[in-house]
């Protein structure tokens, strides 16, 4: 299967997504926090640098769980960070049509 580059959007949402679960996990460590969430630490670590820019929804799921971090707050995190780079793409694809 044949994946395609992701968006500077997308890499943006996981940069922010990273961050955001870094805030939340606090003192503990990344292995605690992962074990926890029933991932390894390394996929945790990925995230939280943003290597991995789209993990799965379950996934995300279960850190923000462990970390008390409402799946809601994180859209909203998203969603607002990334809305001025959506509306310069949109209007560069409007001048450029």
């Amino acid at each position: 299967m044949v994946r395609l580059p992701l968006s500077a959007i997308e890499i943006r949402r996981g940069e922010i997504l990273g961050a955001l679960l870094r805030a939340a996990r606090g003192p503990r460590t990344i292995l605690q926090v992962a074990l926890e969430a029933g991932i390894s630490p390394e996929t945790l670590r990925k995230i939280e640098t943003g290597r991995v820019a789209t993990p799965s929804f379950a996934t995300i799921a279960s850190v923000a769980t462990v970390v008390d971090l409402s799946l809601d707050e994180i859209w909203i995190q998203l969603n607002r960070a990334a809305a001025p780079d959506e509306d310069l793409k949109d209007r560069t694809e409007r001048i450029i049509a």
